[in-house]
């Protein structure tokens, strides 16, 4: 389900109004902001990480982050990318981390509230439930997070490759690059 020009000019409205808000003052501008945004880096950050309680505890991080630089906000920018920026370097201070301080993985018995909490608004929810589904989310989550994250932003969170170019801080043909190679690599894991 690709997302109309219209309605991504309003989301976006709607979202830099948010953060106007609460630059200036309106700390419940911060509600509004979570309804909206939640879902979609819980969703993502659970595609990247691969465990639902670190995506939650990462996604509550976003907001706080948020929050605590809200005075810092400059509208130049759009908010979905400024939002996805910060979940992105979150995930990536996780990964860092996590290499430093191995742990013993956790079930992932959780999974099926992300799943269902995020199957009415993530379209792609409904290809996760099948086998296919497990297949892809096991092929994504064996690709280097540096090709993870593109493949996640742009199949998943259905972003263009310029917004997810602004967020990696990198080029728009760097993302296409990335991309291509996340594709080569994961075709042999689904065939």
């Amino acid at each position: 389900m690709i997302k109309s020009e219209e309605s991504n000019s309003s989301d976006e409205t709607a979202g830099r109004n948010l953060l106007v808000r609460l630059k200036n003052g309106d700390d419940l501008a911060l509600n509004a902001l979570m309804d909206r945004w939640r879902k979609p880096i819980l969703g993502y950050l659970y595609r990247t990480t691969g465990n639902y309680e670190t995506a939650a505890d990462l996604t509550q991080e976003v907001f706080v982050r948020v929050y605590r630089s809200r005075r810092k906000y400059r509208p130049s920018g759009s908010s979905t990318s400024y939002l996805f920026t910060i979940a992105a370097n979150l995930a990536r201070n996780h990964f860092r981390w996590s290499k430093r301080h191995p742990e013993a993985e956790l079930t992932d018995a959780v999974t099926s509230d992300l799943q269902s909490d995020s199957s009415k608004s993530d379209p792609s929810a409904l290809l996760e439930r099948g086998e296919a589904g497990v297949n892809v989310r096991k092929a994504v989550q064996s690709l280097p997070e540096k090709l993870r994250t593109p493949v996640i932003l742009f199949h998943f969170n259905e972003l263009p490759q310029s917004e997810i170019a602004s967020i990696l801080n990198c080029s728009e043909k760097t993302v296409e690059t990335r991309l291509y190679r996340a594709r080569k690599m994961m075709r042999p894991l689904l065939e």
